[in-house]
């Protein structure tokens, strides 16, 4: 009998380390400031990094811009025989466009043109999001509009707010299920 309550002891003690393990790792997280430890934890997950095609630009967006940066792991057109290359357009404190092109030197021309990703802190004075709706992850929903063609094709985009920001991702010519994808591998579930 007395064999079990030993064993009962030592797993009572086990528990409480475990938990006082688990406390300190609170404790620090909510003294360290959250943005920077939620970007940390997204760059050391395996399904959480961006595409690699971004990994030129990261240093100098996180640089320029306070606002969260969210780019897409998956990138429609990117595993084909022509490289994707991201352009930083602009980059602000409370803005950024990046541009998605065949060539390092793509200035938005029709014949380089992938697409576009841009994000901007959200103000009273942005219009009202339109488009179709269509259900992301984590019960956000993005509005979807599609592509015009004339002499050349517009981006079709998918448009949705996450946390203070506007974020949008268009594909020239694009189609919703690939902007769907895209916008999913964006917003971490």
């Amino acid at each position: 009998m007395t064999g079990n309550f030993g064993n009962i002891n030592t797993l009572c003690g086990l528990i409480f380390l475990t938990c006082l393990g688990s406390f300190q790792d609170t404790v620090i997280a909510s003294i360290k400031n959250q943005p920077q430890l939620i970007v940390k934890q997204q760059v050391q997950g395996k399904n959480s990094q961006p595409h690699s095609v971004f990994k030129p630009i990261i240093a100098e967006l996180k640089q320029k811009t306070q606002i969260k940066i969210l780019l897409p792991q998956y990138i429609s057109e990117s595993d084909g025989e022509n490289p994707v290359y991201a352009i930083i357009e602009t980059a602000t404190k409370n803005k950024y466009e990046i541009l998605l092109g065949f060539t390092p030197d793509c200035t938005g021309g029709t014949a380089c043109r992938l697409g576009i990703i841009t994000a901007e802190a959200i103000t009273p004075k942005m219009p009202r999001l339109s488009g179709k709706a269509v259900l992301l992850a984590k019960g956000i929903t993005g509005y979807f509009v599609d592509f015009r063609c004339g002499a050349n094709c517009s981006d079709a985009t998918l448009t949705w707010k996450q946390q203070g920001v506007q974020y949008t991702i268009g594909l020239k010519a694009g189609d919703l299920n690939s902007l769907t994808k895209m916008a999913k591998s964006v917003i971490k579930l």
